[in-house]
Formats: C-alpha cells, sequence, structure tokens
C-alpha cells in the first residue's frame, strides 16, 4: 500500500475551500486522470479515472464529513484505496488544504509510477489547480454541508 501526502495554502476563507471540495462532479475541473465522477447519494460516488493509459471505474464511500473540518473515503471494492483531506482556518481569508490517500497499485505502470513518486507528484499538482480554480473565482461552485460520522470500520482514518 503507498501512502501520498500533500498540502497547500489557498487564499479564500475555509468554508469556501471546504464547499467547493464537497462539489465531487467538478474534480475532473482541477485533477488530471479523473474523466468524471458522478454523485450516487450524500455518501456514495462513482468514479471514472485514466491514469498513464489505464481506465479504471470504481465506487467510493465517504467515512467521515465534518463542515469546514474533514472529508475522508475509501473505495468500496478494488482498486483499493481510502483517504482524508482537511481544512484549517489561517486567518479570515486562507485555509491551509492537506491530503493524505492510501492506494495499493496495480500493474506494472502504477508499481513504477509509485516508485518514482509520480502519484505524489500528480497530487501536487492537482492541488495547485485547485488553488488557482477556487481563488480565481472567488467563490465555491456549490456545497453541502451535512455531516457524515466516522465509520468505524474506516481503516487508518
Amino acid at each position: 500500500m503507498g501512502t501520498i501526502e500533500s498540502e497547500i495554502d489557498v487564499d479564500v476563507p475555509i468554508s469556501v475551500a471546504y464547499n467547493q471540495w464537497t462539489q465531487f462532479e467538478e474534480f475532473p475541473r482541477f485533477m488530471d486522470g479523473v474523466e468524471s465522477i458522478r454523485q450516487i447519494d450524500e455518501t456514495h460516488t462513482h468514479w471514472k479515472v485514466k491514469v498513464a493509459g489505464v481506465e479504471r471505474e470504481f465506487d467510493a464511500t465517504i467515512t467521515e464529513q465534518i463542515p469546514d473540518t474533514r472529508i475522508a473515503w475509501k473505495s468500496v471494492d478494488e482498486p483499493r484505496h481510502a483517504g482524508v483531506v482537511d481544512f484549517h482556518r489561517l486567518n479570515d481569508a486562507e485555509t491551509h488544504v492537506s491530503v493524505k490517500m492510501d492506494w495499493e497499485p496495480e500493474g506494472f505502470v502504477e508499481k513504477v509510477g509509485q516508485i518514482l513518486q509520480m502519484d505524489d507528484i500528480q497530487v501536487g499538482r492537482d492541488l495547485k489547480k485547485f488553488k488557482e480554480l477556487i481563488e480565481s473565482q472567488g467563490f465555491e461552485t456549490g456545497a453541502w454541508r451535512g455531516e457524515v460520522d466516522r465509520d468505524p470500520d474506516a481503516t487508518g482514518r
């Protein structure tokens, strides 16, 4: 299992950064490789991704969601992964966003990419694109302020 960690400061209030991150269907705007995400219900999403020519589809469950604080998830089946995004208020106009993901690479290309830390580099690039998107807009495209209690079966989160 590989671990990816990245963080960035964004020049928007915490509620704006958090609210935008709850708009999962907007992820393709700033995440390379994410072709689409469909929100099935409040806690379930279906992802279509294409990384280094490898296409995958999977479902994920939101395992914890606390407004302006945290969003955590885990995959339902293969490929296995889980992650958390934490939001920390720096001041009224700045937010620190940190991402930690655990994932199990499948196949030669993904394993080589992990060894070369290409996954870390990509997540860092995606966070920079999130920063550019949210700062250029100055507002979120939507919000979901509901809470999801921590899943006691969520490993490592």
